[in-house]
């Protein structure tokens, strides 16, 4: 819905801008722009020192709980955006196989199907052996956007990977590769309250515009703590 699209630019300018203040780099590989100028989807790899220790608990269902800009009475509403946090492979990691690929051109298209160019260098490339499909339409290169999907497609892989390994491991060990995976309401946002609630440790913070807009300094700190915790208890 519009009112979801809107939240997850909102939650893509929150990681956006707390990269900032990080020193990070970022390139959007893909994006799709809904009518009311939210996202439909945005994939987007982040690069630079800690990314990934910052990151990695950011995956799952965030929820958002205010009134909608089209909401003509006042209503709360609730909505909800799901996040996926891949780690880019390595090229020993994920091997792909060119022969395995089905690779098509198609116009790329922003909000409301209007086309951004008249050339097809939007690229569709279709993972035969998984099913996977992935495309990439940001760039004007056709070549850049191939790259870009190839990119997605690798993470991807490695995720599915991943999750293949983690239904194969037992008890504890399959509980800590499954979790701050996409956990169902992991994180509220309750815009009445000025309240942001993480369900999986039970902690809240204030404030929440301030950390709209990215100062999740509290917020990664409190899960480092948390793992700390966690690690301490299960030593032997």
């Amino acid at each position: 819905g519009d009112e979801s699209g809107l939240f997850a630019r909102d939650l893509f300018r929150m990681y956006t801008r707390f990269g900032q203040t990080q020193g990070w780099g970022q390139k959007i590989l893909d994006s799709n722009i809904s009518d009311a100028g939210g996202y439909k989807e945005v994939i987007f790899e982040v690069f630079g020192a800690g990314v990934a220790e910052s990151l990695k608990y950011e995956g799952g269902v965030h929820r958002v709980q205010r009134v909608p800009k089209t909401e003509k009475q006042g209503r709360v509403h609730t909505s909800t955006a799901t996040v996926a946090v891949l780690p880019k492979p390595k090229k020993a990691e994920i091997n792909i196989n060119p022969s395995d690929l089905k690779i098509t051109t198609f116009k790329a298209s922003g909000a409301g199907g209007q086309y951004v160019n008249k050339t097809e260098s939007a690229i569709r490339i279709v993972h035969n052996p998984s099913g996977l499909v992935v495309t990439s339409q940001t760039e004007r290169s056709q070549l850049q956007n191939k790259e870009n999907a190839l990119s997605i497609l690798a993470a991807r892989l490695l995720e599915k990977k991943q999750a293949d390994d983690a239904s194969q491991a037992t008890g504890a060990r399959r509980a800590q590769i499954g979790w701050a995976k996409r956990a169902e309401k992991m994180r509220t946002y309750n815009f009445p309250q000025d309240r942001i609630t993480d369900h999986r440790i039970g902690k809240s913070w204030h404030d929440i515009e301030s950390i709209m807009d990215g100062k999740m300094d509290g917020i990664i700190k409190s899960f480092k703590k948390y793992e700390e915790e966690q690690k301490k208890e299960e030593a032997p």
